[in-house]
Parts: structure tokens; sequence; C-alpha cells
């Protein structure tokens, strides 16, 4: 890390076995709410978002990687089954799990994907934007 950059955001999983930190700026959160990531989260998935080249891992000791479909993988903490990311193979960014971050201040949900999927106990109430599946780069700093 050179002396310009500074770390925005620091965060893990829960046992301390995998660990990382941001530089640069995050995606305010949307949730997920396609049938992966409830059956990963128990509902839908809130993913905050980096790029790629902004996020060190600096402990890997239980990170790994599931292959999840053709177009991303997902990773997690072997030792304590912590949800920490979503990576697509063929983007420049990488879906982070909200609620791995250290701190969250500063972040706001600002929608909704995949409600076409959505479990039927979710309600949606807040008023925020809905897609029936991808936003496709809809939303502010959704990185592609």
């Amino acid at each position: 890390m050179t002396d310009t950059q500074k770390t925005t955001a620091t965060g893990g999983c829960l046992c301390g076995a995998v660990r990382y930190e941001i530089t640069g700026p995050l995606r305010d959160v949307v949730n997920c709410h396609c049938g992966m990531c409830q059956k990963l989260h128990g509902s839908f998935g809130a993913h905050t978002k980096a790029l790629k080249k902004n996020i060190k891992i600096t402990r890997s000791d239980g990170l790994a990687f599931y292959k999840t479909s053709d177009v991303a993988e997902r990773g997690y903490c072997r030792d304590c089954g912590s949800s920490l990311f979503w990576q697509p193979f063929e983007l420049d960014a990488t879906g982070i799990l909200a609620g791995s971050l250290d701190d969250t201040s500063g972040l706001k949900t600002m929608g909704h994907i995949f409600v076409g999927e959505k479990a039927e106990f979710v309600e949606i109430t807040d008023g925020l934007p809905q897609f029936k599946a991808s936003s496709d780069g809809a939303f502010t700093g959704d990185y592609r």
C-alpha cells in the first residue's frame, strides 16, 4: 500500500481465520434475493462491492472458494462457515457481504436484485429500487 492509499474498511469471518482490508470506495449495499443467496444466508445476501484491485486478504488461514456458477465463485471461511465474497470471474469488482465488515458506518441499502426469486416470507416495503433479476450495473458504484 502506498502512502496515498488508506484502508477504508476492514473485515473478516466470525472466527478470525480470514481477514481483509479495502482501499478505495465501497458501493452501498444491494440486497440479493436470488435462490443461491437464500440457501447461503437464509433469506437474502446484503452485498457491498469494491474493485478487486482494492481488496487485500491479510489473513487467509480459513479462506476457501466454491464455484457456484459459470460466472462466479463464493468466498467463505472453511473453519466457521462465514460467507464473505461473491467473486465474478469476468468483472473487475467483488461483492462483499456487508455483515463481514468490521464497521458499516456510512453504508446504506440502495436496492434489491433478483426479487423474482425472493422467498415468500420476505416483504420488501422500503420503497427502494427493485429488479426482477440483475440490475445490470444500474446502481451507482456498481463496477463492471
